[in-house]
């Protein structure tokens, strides 16, 4: 009788680890989430608030529904607690801008500052909102570098030959709720020669 339990401890043990290693190898190389990439994005509208600096140019707007963010991450991300703001930077002529000191801050209409996060920091929302727990490192890594894809690049100059510049910021909700209809949204931008502000709806 012990052998005959034994041998069917085995036999469950087997079939347990044989099964764990299929889903650990089909994730192995995958993505935790498919991504599109951002070559595929759309243009912004052509109303999106704009705001003309002289040599540069700001336009944004934010991702305000759930089918925007589903469409471009195949997650929720307003449900996290996460507005993604489409920005453009247009190089209108003259010399290179630094960009390194540019920094985006976005208040509501009641006032309240939400928080800028980066990209590792958004996607440990995106995952806890999900109840996404146990993966394998690999998917994490490459959802990660997908979602990078999408961050605005302000580390290189931007140059009158490149012309234009896109890419997300990520900001976090001020009580990290889920994005319900936020109204007044105004994101200023600092770390320029002046100061821009631009109303996003």
């Amino acid at each position: 009788m012990k052998a005959h339990l034994r041998y069917s401890y085995r036999l469950t043990a087997a079939k347990y680890f044989f099964t764990a290693s299929i889903l650990f190898t089909a994730s192995c190389g995958t993505t935790l989430y498919r991504v599109k990439p951002p070559a595929a994005l759309a243009s912004l509208p052509a109303n999106s608030p704009t705001v003309n600096l002289g040599t540069i140019s700001f336009r944004a707007a934010p991702l305000l529904t759930d089918e925007e963010t589903q469409e471009l991450f195949e997650s929720n991300l307003l449900l996290a607690g996460l507005l993604p703001v489409r920005v453009e930077i247009v190089h209108n002529g003259g010399d290179a801008v630094d960009l390194k000191k540019v920094r985006f801050h976005l208040h509501d209409a009641a006032g309240t500052q939400w928080q800028t996060l980066s990209v590792k920091k958004a996607i440990a929302r995106i995952l806890k909102a999900n109840g996404v727990f146990a993966y394998n490192p690999n998917s994490r890594k490459q959802f990660e570098k997908e979602v990078r894809a999408y961050e605005l690049d302000l580390k290189s100059p931007l140059a009158q030959s490149e012309r234009r510049r896109h890419g997300i910021v990520f900001f976090l909700s001020p009580k990290k709720e889920a994005v319900a209809s936020p109204h007044g949204l105004k994101m200023t931008i600092d770390g320029l020669p002046q100061p821009a502000v631009l109303e996003l709806n």
